[in-house]
């Protein structure tokens, strides 16, 4: 971590009134004194101090004297930018107005100083705070930073090559950059100069959200790489702030934008919305992406909307053959959870027009799942049926069981069927049920199945069982 970014962790940990904890849960110290035998090292110390014990008077105070008294101090450059953090935390508008001055005044004589980057970012909290109450030559300088936010920047012009000199042979291009060792560095996210953009974004938007809408929706249509994080940020606070015609700056960057995460976030939001247009939104995503991922995540987006807009989408989905497979699958099971009588119906009715086996199952998996005593009936009416293929008759076999269906259900099956395959599968879920008359079908089978191979079955899971007449049983299948 460079001594940037690790005084950049300190002072947002300060800021937000939290103990600054290392990664050993250790207490990390506030900017030690380093420099013994400097004329400002005394002062320094005690300013670190007060500044560690809260005392943020006195922390200015002494930050302040150090390039007063001190100019040449090694101390000075950064001296200034913890003066303006104390004056920050005392939070009157007369200290904010001297923090802004300090910062201010470091920029001005210490170009270089270490803290450069964190203190462009108090700036900016500095004066969004005081533009939220009102100052307006601060809201002035958070909308200026946050208009050069939304506009991309322009790519250099090549020089054109002198007309008597042929132009040089261009370069070979560069080796790609190594692959990033985390999610921030894959889009450049963490640097000092998007801290600032991005602290520019959040104070606008607390300053005067009608103002930040139009803002944020061009900082939404820029594509340049490094606008990634930029991005990102923008679309959490258009859809936090339920902007009027948000969504199709949402749906725009869904579709188009360069970058995976801004356009899986952008439906995300767009699910939380609520309103018509943004159903109507995750609707045109749905038909006309084709990224799955995309499809997955506008899928759940539907699912969550509850509405009957967002249901109708979700099952014109789930009937669509042009579409793949798997995002059908995941259509039909977020209509299964809603456990609405309707779109309960709906799947049943869906089931006999899929043609996909796979399909099919999840279908059975999806009614199996709200347990309701009209789906039982339903599943147990595909175990029966010998039109349908065996797997998905065992398949309707197995979740009826988990279904509560009485005992009846499954001894009058076994005696409607003639499939052996079936049969065998019944004469398990009998021995499972373990109730009186779960036995006696099987107590039946074992005494008069025309096939032996099923009665050895029945009789080996009666062995199993509790039930106090088994042993008379068999010893009556033992003398006849």
């Amino acid at each position: 971590m460079t001594r940037s970014l690790f005084w950049s962790v300190v002072a947002i940990l300060a800021l937000s009134g939290q103990s600054p904890i290392g990664p050993d849960q250790t207490p990390i110290p506030l900017p030690p004194a380093s420099a013994q035998g400097d004329p400002a090292d005394s002062v320094y110390r005690a300013a670190r101090t007060a500044l560690s014990g809260r005392d943020y008077r006195r922390a200015a105070e002494q930050f302040g004297a150090i390039g007063t008294r001190f100019p040449s101090s090694r101390y000075a450059p950064d001296a200034p930018y913890w003066q303006a953090f104390a004056l920050y935390r005392l939070g009157s508008d007369q200290s904010l107005r001297l923090a802004l001055t300090a910062l201010e005044g470091q920029r001005r004589r210490y170009p270089t100083a270490a803290t450069k980057g964190d203190a462009a970012a108090l700036e900016r909290r500095v004066q969004g705070e005081l533009a939220r109450r009102g100052d307006q030559n601060a809201a002035a300088a958070i909308s200026a930073a946050a208009q050069l936010v939304a506009v991309p920047p322009l790519p250099p012009t090549p020089p054109a090559p002198p007309a008597a000199i042929a132009p040089p042979t261009p370069p070979l291009p560069p080796r790609p950059p190594r692959p990033p060792h985390g999610p921030a560095s894959a889009a450049g996210c963490g640097e000092n100069d998007d801290d600032i953009k991005v602290a520019a974004l959040n104070a606008l938007q607390q300053m005067d959200a009608e103002r930040a809408a139009p803002i944020l929706k061009k900082v939404l249509a820029r594509r340049d790489p490094a606008s990634v994080c930029l991005r990102r940020k923008a679309i959490f606070l258009l859809a936090q702030q339920g902007a009027e015609g948000a969504e199709p700056a949402l749906l725009d960057a869904a579709r188009h934008d360069p970058d995976p995460e801004v356009r899986e976030q952008a439906v995300f939001w767009l699910s939380q919305v609520g309103s018509d247009a943004s159903v109507a939104a995750l609707d045109s995503i749905l038909r006309t992406t084709t990224d799955p991922d995309l499809q997955d995540k506008a899928v759940f987006a539907l699912s969550q909307q509850g509405s009957g807009t967002a249901t109708r989408a979700l099952r014109a989905y789930a009937e669509r053959s042009d579409v793949p497979e798997e995002a059908r699958e995941k259509a039909m099971f977020w209509l299964g959870q809603s456990g609405s009588a309707d779109n309960l119906a709906f799947l049943r009715q869906l089931y006999g027009k899929l043609k996909s086996e796979e399909l099919k199952k999840k279908v059975l998996y999806s009614l199996a799942q709200t347990g309701t005593a009209d789906n039982a009936r339903w599943l147990a009416t595909i175990a029966r049926d010998e039109k349908e293929a065996p797997e998905l008759r065992k398949q309707a076999l197995f979740w009826a069981q988990q279904c509560d269906l009485p005992t009846s259900e499954f001894a009058g099956l076994y005696g409607s069927t003639t499939d052996r395959a079936m049969r065998e599968q019944l004469i398990f879920v009998l021995s499972q049920r373990g109730d009186k008359a779960a036995a006696d079908k099987l107590f039946d089978i074992a005494r008069s199945d025309p096939d032996p191979e099923l009665r050895k079955k029945a009789l080996f899971w009666l062995g199993q069982m509790d039930d106090p007449r088994v042993p008379e049983v068999l010893q009556q299948i033992l003398e006849h």
